[in-house]
């Protein structure tokens, strides 16, 4: 398998439109191409950079051109999780021509996208990227050629890695954003930069209610790393 990871901009992408003009950016964890109707539907966690520009993203992105259905299916301060429907872009219909195919998510922030996609000859995706160049730019991140036995090695590794995947969204938000301000104020380096009692006054709470939430934010991603790592043990 070729494959290849590129920083591409497409003209007619509502997604790389929406990042353009807003300070926002697209994760899509879910797609799905209908052959038939020649759309992808998606599904994408959006962050702005505050709640305005949130709105403003969410805005643009429904009222794009290419925009075939949009749903707000949840939203938390600055982050939103949505479902879309577009049409077939050009460069979608380009890679789905020469029987390419997406092997990793999409991430789409300031006006580009982050593609993985894969191809099973190398001569195929040397003709796919040279016809994309006609009506679109990017450039080429990475590329490799995908031995069969590192394929297998990779697919055995997706269970363990969706298994971590799994531990980051059964935290709650505040179990989430503790955590998240705890490493990022080095309340766990040592010596420690930031203390409980400055975790507690930041979130306007007990100091025993914000080592409650660290607690239990640590305790569910332990579980999940414990049981990723059991899945890695039995693939040796």
């Amino acid at each position: 398998m070729i494959d290849i990871s590129m920083d591409m901009e497409q003209y007619d992408c509502p997604f790389i439109d929406t990042s353009a003009d807003n300070r926002v950016s697209f994760s899509a964890y879910q797609w799905d191409f209908d052959r038939k109707r020649r759309e992808l539907e998606t599904r994408l966690i959006v962050e702005g950079d505050d709640r305005g520009e949130l709105d403003a993203g969410l805005r643009a992105l429904r009222d794009h051109g290419n925009m075939q259905d949009y749903v707000l299916l949840a939203r938390q301060d600055d982050v939103a999780h949505i479902r879309t429907v577009i049409d077939e872009t050009d460069a979608m219909e380009t890679i789905r021509g020469n029987d390419g195919y997406i092997t990793g998510p999409f991430f789409i922030e300031g006006g580009s996208e982050i593609w993985h996609v894969g191809f099973d000859r190398a001569g195929v995706a040397d003709d796919t990227l040279a016809d994309l160049e006609r009506n679109n730019e990017f450039d080429v991140v990475e590329r490799d050629d995908v031995a069969f036995p590192d394929l297998q090695q990779l697919v055995q590794n997706a269970g363990a890695a969706m298994t971590l995947i799994e531990g980051t969204r059964d935290l709650s938000g505040v179990e989430r954003r503790t955590l998240e301000r705890a490493v990022d104020g080095g309340y766990f380096e040592t010596p420690r930069d930031a203390t409980l009692g400055e975790l507690a006054d930041e979130f306007d709470v007990s100091k025993p209610a914000v080592s409650k939430n660290l607690r239990r934010g640590q305790q569910r991603l332990l579980e999940h790393v414990v049981e990723a790592s059991e899945k890695l043990d039995g693939e040796e």
